[in-house]
């Protein structure tokens, strides 16, 4: 995929470097975004652009053809170094070469000279453009491989597109992509059939009896040949025609087949583009290399992994150039198939690249997938500033729409409120950033002043429907934990157990009016699942209104007269009257 946004420097990612013999244990840099920059091409299509923004109506993901992946690129990546670490300038022709991917500093060449009116010009002497050193996050390199390479989201993922695609079993075709087994692409005029796996004792068997009447492949070029050989419309009507067969296992399977070969059919992608010929090199501060004190150096995972497929493409076309045996030709092909399966995607079946203690390397996929990935963790979802967490108890002296935030938490989620009305309480904005961080009478004041009528929302994590998050009007109460009013609990799925709720102060004016007309708890009390009520007591609060109203016959002092509601407490404290005798008192005094 391409790469469509970029990562914030604020993001940080725990990562090993392993070029120097002394390497960082563990660093914080800058995480680098990727959006498979392996087989997919981003295509925007603008819908408007009205007041100076541009409106998309779709993005278009597709296969990404090689002669695409070389025109994306500035250059060619040949050598597996990063940086030199005498000059600590980047190595040419290297990971991070400036020829390629455009100048580490502003209008400065390798050379060391700046020159600013040269902009888009490109130096004489070391080829380096002269233009911004940001175009590093953006130009992208490429790698040109010396054996095709399957790409593995094709092969592994359940169910297998080639295996389907090729009417293989995915374990046959695994066989054959790392090289363990061939496949008969011409059987000519013998007795083999086309796509049939053979062994590696049963193709010199074969060969010995047939010489080179047949013709039989190992590894991605096998693939690739086969999946040329594909004629789409005509495999379109073979598989419409097997549909009427009889079996509904068969039936399920060519449903399968059919729904790739049409997706295929019906696109401008060739089903060869799923076998690498060329690869991508991702921008460089995408993956960027950290000095850390001491001379060393930390780096992102992604750098490990190209390392070890230019290493090994490096090592292949020595190799070739060398006619190296057959057998050193198919391991050293193999070894490049994992590199690259690495690189995409290092967490599926199979061998995995691992750094010391075992650690396995963050693959292109991996920060893509799951909670943590780009997806659920920056772009679904973000963290924010004003926000707090702690646990519930019951609040039954509170209002349906109120709730008790302790005060600890709310000088610190309130900060910006509470700083501007201290500003203006106070002569300068110093002397109210000092009266907010010593925490006195002053900034406990203006605290009780700010959330006044500013509601909160209250969140119970997991919030499964919308009643899930609600507003309040904020109490300050002493003590760590958060007050709620015991009939909302239903409607959060809470009890008093020691669950835990999360804390967000709205902090715009049109935030807060839509918190209050349209989130405030007293305002949600019928379920919008199916309008019934969804504030009803239960338990404690209905035996507490039973025992309460419960009137028993033949108590003490039954139908004692009592001139008001003091001296009748007086009487049930001193034992002469119980909660269920039935007494006369008069309401008014």
């Amino acid at each position: 995929m391409y790469g469509v946004t970029m990562p914030d420097k604020s993001e940080l990612v725990h990562t090993h470097h392993h070029d120097l013999p002394e390497a960082a244990a563990e660093a914080s840099i800058p995480t680098p975004i990727s959006v498979d920059a392996y087989v997919k091409a981003a295509q925007l299509k603008p819908k408007n652009k009205a007041y100076g923004s541009t409106d998309y109506s779709h993005l278009k993901i597709r296969l990404a053809s090689p002669e695409e992946i070389r025109a994306w690129s500035y250059g060619e990546v040949l050598k597996h170094e990063t940086i030199n670490y005498r000059t600590l300038k980047p190595e040419e022709g290297g990971l991070f070469c400036e020829r390629i991917f455009g100048p580490t500093k502003d209008y400065q060449c390798l050379c060391g000279k700046k020159r600013n009116l040269d902009k888009g010009q490109i130096c004489d002497k070391c080829g380096v453009e002269i233009t911004e050193s940001k175009v590093r996050r953006e130009r992208m390199g490429h790698i040109e491989l010396e054996a095709p390479v399957v790409h593995t989201w094709y092969l592994k993922n359940s169910p297998s597109r080639l295996a389907l695609l090729l009417d293989i079993k995915a374990k046959d075709l695994e066989e054959v992509v790392y090289l363990a087994s061939y496949i008969v692409t011409d059987p000519g005029d013998t007795a083999l059939a086309k796509k049939q796996i053979l062994s590696e004792m049963e193709y010199n068997q074969y060969y010995e009896q047939y010489g080179n009447k047949f013709k039989a492949m190992t590894g991605a070029e096998a693939v690739k040949k086969l999946l040329q050989d594909i004629d789409l419309d005509k495999e379109v009507k073979s598989l419409r025609k097997k549909l009427k067969s009889p079996s509904k296992q068969k039936r399920d399977r060519v449903i399968k087949r059919l729904e790739v070969v049409e997706a295929f059919n019906n696109s401008d992608n060739k089903p060869e583009w799923m076998v690498l010929d060329v690869l991508p090199v991702i921008p460089p501060d995408i993956r960027p290399m950290v000095a850390l004190d001491g001379g060393r150096f930390a780096t992102t995972d992604l750098n490990d992994l190209y390392r070890r497929i230019l290493n090994r493409n490096n090592r292949l076309k020595r190799q070739k150039e060398q006619n190296a045996p057959r057998l050193i030709m198919k391991n050293e092909k193999r070894m490049l198939q994992e590199a690259v399966d690495a690189l995409i995607d290092n967490a599926k079946r199979g061998k995995k690249a691992v750094v010391e203690r075992n650690r396995h390397l963050k693959s292109l996929s991996d920060m893509l997938r799951g909670k943590q990935g780009r997806f659920r963790q920056n772009l679904l979802g973000k963290r924010v500033d004003f926000s707090g967490r702690s646990v519930i108890i019951v609040g039954p002296d509170l209002e349906m729409y109120q709730c008790g935030i302790p005060r600890e938490m709310a000088i610190t989620l309130f900060k910006p409120f509470v700083l501007r009305e201290l500003t203006k309480r106070k002569e300068t904005i110093q002397a109210a950033k000092r009266s907010y961080e010593a925490l006195d009478d002053d900034a406990w004041s203006a605290l009780e002043a700010v959330v006044v009528e500013h509601p909160v929302l209250l969140n119970r994590a997991p919030t499964l429907h919308r009643l899930g998050i609600q507003a309040f009007e904020p109490k300050l109460i002493e003590g760590k934990a958060i007050r709620l009013h015991p009939l909302v609990t239903t409607a959060f799925n809470a009890d008093f157990d020691g669950d835990q709720m999360a804390v967000h102060v709205p902090l715009s004016h049109e935030a807060q009016a839509e918190a209050r007309l349209l989130m405030l708890a007293s305002n949600n009390i019928l379920n919008p699942k199916d309008g019934k009520p969804v504030v009803t007591p239960s338990q404690d609060m209905v035996l507490g209104n039973y025992y309460l109203t419960l009137s028993r016959k033949g108590e003490a002092n039954e139908g004692h007269f009592f001139t008001g509601f003091n001296e009748a407490y007086m009487a049930y404290k001193n034992n002469e009257i119980t909660l269920h005798t039935q007494i006369v008192f008069d309401p008014k005094t």
